[in-house]
């Protein structure tokens, strides 16, 4: 099995409000809308026949990392992201004060 790519190249398409990467499938994207410097992650967008939590797991958390960058508070809206929020600990640090996982 080769090794999952930790780093992948993700677009902000702010027009479209969604961060977006190609897999091999086709166009992976999580749509956000932003509100006081909060972004809230509200729907995942995956190509037909995709079925891969690792390559989700790695745009998340490369999501997660431009977030801490530009110091965004996170709010996680889809099931999924929630759940990963809740596999992943040391990201509810992003979470604003009072949500809770």
């Amino acid at each position: 099995m080769e090794p999952i790519e930790t780093t992948m190249e993700i677009k902000d398409n702010a027009f479209a409000r969604q961060f977006e990467t190609t897999v091999p499938e086709g166009l992976l994207t999580v749509e956000y809308s932003f509100q006081e410097k909060k972004i809230f992650l509200t729907k995942i967008n995956t190509p037909e026949n995709f079925d891969n939590q690792e390559v989700l797991d790695t745009l998340l958390k490369n999501i997660l990392e431009l977030s801490t960058e530009k110091k965004f508070r996170v709010v996680p809206i889809h099931p999924k992201i929630v759940a990963f929020f809740k596999k992943n600990p040391k990201y509810k640090e992003l979470l604003p004060p009072g949500i809770r996982i």
